[in-house]
């Protein structure tokens, strides 16, 4: 991602292995400051995961298997790496993607560089197929972020947009503060600022508004895991979203790998919702939101029925939720995605 450093614009990636350490920019500091955070072994990629230094799905997967290559190097033990990094976070199928990955690649760390690349790569080209659903002067909704923070390089959801802006169609993008963490107000927000993107930070229950005023022309976001019928699970709030954009007709979109495909559940019922604590809904930067005995729930993510979903954008191409069966077919004979057998509950 292109990063304006002291007046100097500069490429940075979410995360990366260098000298013996997994570096990552630590997102719990944006858009303030741009801090790297180090992880050493295997305790401190398991809470970089957990407490959300680096977050978004496939960044999720990268890191761990970066992580775990790193363990490997180090001596650790590596049942004992596996199953930390394994019960960190539960909805994000790229996590388990890419532990399965290294490990059926003996904790090789060219392998996870390997794994890096791909990621990054793919999502480039996820870029290139969902801007040729852009138009010249399109209006775009996104929700949370999913960036090049949240993927390495590039992004899924915002890829298309990069393009778009690069090729002159003059986009403006309104972007859903994302409660309770504020990951689009903090982090969509900066990248679209870095990349000189026009935009607007909304309140979450506003978009509605804009889309019966006809002010969105379509939607476009990640997701966390998408089952075999095409029901996906991403932040939180994005179900109501689908539900607004398809009451009043604008298309929804879905940028997301193939690495974030989970063919082995049939739909999204059986798609395991991490719950995070209830601080982050009561508090906001050390303030308390609600009264000292109230209590909150704080699902980090919701389903979503295909119903809702006009296609996904994948790096093999656009794909309708009836045609997720031909996208699968692609993926088997694509030797790097091929499934390896995984139980992630």
């Amino acid at each position: 991602m292109k990063v304006n450093i002291d007046g100097e614009l500069r490429h940075l990636f979410a995360v990366w292995y260098e000298n013996d350490v997994v570096k990552l920019i630590d997102q719990r500091k944006l858009p303030e400051r741009i801090e790297v955070f180090e992880a050493r072994n295997s305790d401190e990629i398991a809470f970089a995961i957990k407490d959300m230094v680096v977050r978004g799905a496939p960044a999720i997967g990268v890191t761990a298997a970066y992580g775990l290559a790193m363990a490997k190097k180090n001596g650790e033990n590596m049942d004992e790496a596996v199953q930390k990094i394994w019960r960190t976070r539960p909805t994000a199928f790229d996590l388990f993607k890419a532990i399965n990955y290294i490990k059926a690649n003996n904790f090789d760390m060219g392998s996870a560089r390997r794994y890096a690349n791909e990621i990054s790569g793919r999502s480039k080209k996820i870029g290139e197929f969902g801007n040729e659903l852009i138009g010249k002067n399109s209006r775009i909704l996104t929700h949370c972020n999913a960036g090049a923070l949240a993927v390495v390089d590039w992004g899924t959801a915002l890829a298309p947009m990069r393009i778009a802006h690069d090729q002159g169609k003059n986009i403006f993008v309104f972007v859903d503060e994302t409660r309770p963490r504020l990951q689009g107000a903090k982090l969509t927000a900066w990248e679209l600022g870095q990349e000189g993107i026009e935009h607007a930070i909304i309140a979450d229950n506003a978009a509605g508004y804009y889309m019966r005023r006809k002010e969105v022309d379509l939607v476009i976001v990640g997701a966390d895991r998408i089952t075999a019928n095409g029901d996906f699970a991403n932040k939180i709030g994005t179900y109501e979203k689908a539900v607004v954009a398809h009451e009043n007709g604008i298309p929804f979109y879905v940028a997301a790998p193939g690495s974030t495909f989970d063919f082995s559940i049939p739909d999204g019922d059986r798609i395991p919702i991490e719950e995070r604590s209830e601080d982050e809904v009561l508090t906001v930067n050390g303030s308390r939101l609600g009264p000292e005995r109230s209590h909150a729930k704080n699902p980090a993510f919701d389903v979503t029925p295909h119903k809702y979903v006009t296609a996904f954008i994948t790096e093999y191409g656009v794909f309708r939720p009836e045609d997720l069966g031909r996208m699968k077919s692609l993926m088997d004979r694509d030797l790097f995605m091929k499934d390896v057998p995984i139980s992630t509950v």
